[in-house]
């Protein structure tokens, strides 16, 4: 079997569940790190890759190959190369809890690292501001070179020649990451590419674990993803008022950045209410997991302490807040991960690689919308101590968060070369819609440049994604309809969450019918999401095409159609609803009232 072949298509290896073990200690292997060593130490590999989704225990694999290799006298030394000063800690309390003496608090200019250490921890910035000194230290030992995230070799041509210039003596280099690798064509040093049947050259993992794996191993989590919409209305800096219902199919991007926008807003309504729905759920997951903790992931250090400033209000106590220009930062992430405080949160900088464990909800409270970085902060909630624990993470209901959280199962490779036009047929159908979040996020990072004024947010319950499917229809905050998602217990594995998901599906469905059983009576018993998908886009284009007809904002044409017709917001409204407000369009442009 080669290395780049599935390694789970025949009986599977009952995994190793090492109940709360120690970030990077347990002792006895789960069986993709035992197949994977297995396969490590019958090839003897001087580069060996291996992608592992975040939380299956890539460090405790790692710390394994090194012991193996120290103890074989194949190496001598170990030098571990993580992207922040936190994650070099993190590698060093990790290797002392198995027996390997690693320095995270050696300097360039220190030369030499402290006596009784084994190796060094460093960060990406470190070795490439100065190789020939790391070259000099990996040509004195016999050395192993372990690259965390390696993804991030590739961040910059200096970055990656400076990791070639310097570990490229090296006895043996073991590469790891947890996500998928870059979206540009930056080539990431030591990973072999290969061509494809279609000419594009993409990374080649020598073993590969995914999320889909994991989830059925119970290694991981199942993830809930929350989504919240709702009618947002802000002032563009051109001085026009734009109002627009939170992922509804808006006719440009640009409308569902700036309202996207306005959701995060903190002086708004929409970020209050979201944080209230999760630490509802966060006291629901408590029930099962009494020290289970939240994580609110901002965009900047001004939101993150509004955002602190309202859980404050909301649950009485001050949360752990992590700012990247903090030098406690570290002491304080593990102060919270030890502790069982209720909420940390943190600029974007504790999306990757950071291990709380006992982090069960999280808030996606930020513009950031590449595939690398959701995958990096969703993987922070991920990680299972023990069977049956489940992760919640809430977020805005806008097309690119959505297509993420659908495809979290998806395994990618990083591609070197890209088609020139893009129906060529090339990519397939995902890496486009992957392409199409990429070039969202960098609309999102241009309109955040210019200035416009967030006027006033409303949230409303949206729907719940899981494994690839949708449930809910819609509802109020504090509705029954979004309680029953929100007390969804804390302890279930992925099929029990499955099988509620569609009973508490049903059960809305059924309450709905009894309260109106004469709509109930003409409608499907499950709604036609496509349709109704089909009909929010249609009525989209129609309201955009009377604004420009009249000048009148799209806000106000749609507010206008719900006094008319009545109803709820585009997001939360039905197929009869939706054909009415049609409709009316179409008697205002031939002239009736």
């Amino acid at each position: 079997m080669s290395g780049t072949e599935t390694l789970f298509g025949g009986p599977s290896l009952p995994p190793a569940y090492p109940e709360r073990a120690a970030w990077g200690t347990a002792q006895k292997l789960r069986a993709w790190q035992q197949e994977a060593l297995d396969l490590y130490m019958a090839r003897h590999p001087k580069d060996f890759l291996a992608v592992a989704t975040p939380g299956a225990g890539k460090t405790t694999f790692a710390l394994r190959i090194a012991t193996t290799l120290l103890d074989a006298g194949v190496v001598n030394r170990v030098t571990i190369v993580a992207p922040t000063d936190h994650l070099k800690r993190q590698w060093a309390d990790a290797a002392a809890k198995v027996g390997v003496a690693i320095d995270p608090n050696f300097k360039n200019s220190d030369g030499q690292h402290g006596r009784g250490f084994v190796g060094v921890a460093v960060t990406y910035a470190q070795v490439a501001s100065k190789p020939m000194l790391h070259r000099a230290k990996t040509e004195a030992a016999r050395t192993l070179v372990i690259l965390d995230e390696i993804h991030h070799g590739g961040e910059a041509l200096s970055w990656g020649d400076g990791l070639r210039e310097a570990f490229d003596p090296a006895t043996r280099r073991l590469s790891l990451t947890g996500t998928p690798f870059r979206s540009d064509t930056s080539p990431i040093p030591f990973v072999e590419y290969a061509e494809d049947r279609d000419g594009i050259r993409r990374s080649k993992a020598d073993y590969t674990y995914g999320y889909g794996n994991a989830l059925r191993d119970h290694v991981v989590r199942p993830v809930l993803f929350m989504a919240y919409s709702g009618q947002m209305r802000w002032r563009t800096s051109a001085g026009d008022e734009m109002a627009a219902s939170l992922g509804e199919a808006a006719v440009t991007k640009d409308i569902t950045s700036q309202a996207w926008r306005t959701a995060l807003n903190p002086t708004g309504e929409w970020i209050p209410a979201v944080l209230a729905a999760a630490d509802k759920r966060l006291s629901e997951v408590r029930r099962t997991v009494p020290d289970a903790g939240g994580l609110v992931i901002a965009t900047d250090h001004d939101d993150a302490r509004a955002y602190a400033g309202q859980l404050k209000k909301i649950t009485g106590q001050s949360p752990t807040v992590i700012l990247s220009d903090d030098s406690k930062a570290s002491n304080k992430i593990e102060e919270f991960s030890a502790g069982d405080k209720r909420w940390m949160v943190a600029v974007r900088m504790v999306s990757e690689g950071v291990d709380v464990p006992r982090l069960s909800v999280g808030v996606y409270a930020t513009s950031t919308s590449t595939p690398l970085f959701f995958a990096q902060a969703v993987g922070r909630f991920v990680r299972a101590r023990k069977r049956g624990e489940t992760a919640s993470v809430f977020l805005p209901s806008v097309p690119p968060l959505m297509i993420l959280a659908n495809t979290m199962e998806a395994e990618r490779d990083h591609a070197l070369d890209r088609p020139e036009k893009d129906d060529d047929g090339l990519f397939s159908p995902e890496e486009n819609l992957m392409a199409e979040a990429n070039r969202e996020d960098k609309a999102s990072d241009e309109l955040t440049k210019g200035k416009f004024e967030a006027l006033d947010s409303q949230a409303s319950f949206d729907r719940v994604l899981f494994d690839g499917g949708e449930f809910g229809t819609g509802a109020d905050i504090g509705s029954d309809e979004e309680l029953d998602f929100l007390g969804i217990p804390g302890l279930l594995d992925a099929e029990q969450v499955g099988t509620l998901l569609r009973q508490r599906q049903h059960e809305q469905q059924s309450r709905k019918k009894r309260q109106s059983p004469l709509a109930a009576a003409a409608a499907p018993a499950i709604p036609d999401h496509r349709m109704l998908m089909d009909l929010r886009s249609e009525l989209a284009k129609n309201v955009a095409a009377w604004s420009a007809r009249t000048g009148t904002p799209h806000g106000v044409v749609h507010t206008k159609l719900r006094e008319v017709c009545g109803g709820p917001a585009v997001a939360q409204a039905n197929e009869e609803q939706l054909q009415a407000r049609l409709r009316k369009l179409q008697d205002w442009f031939i002239g009736r009232k």
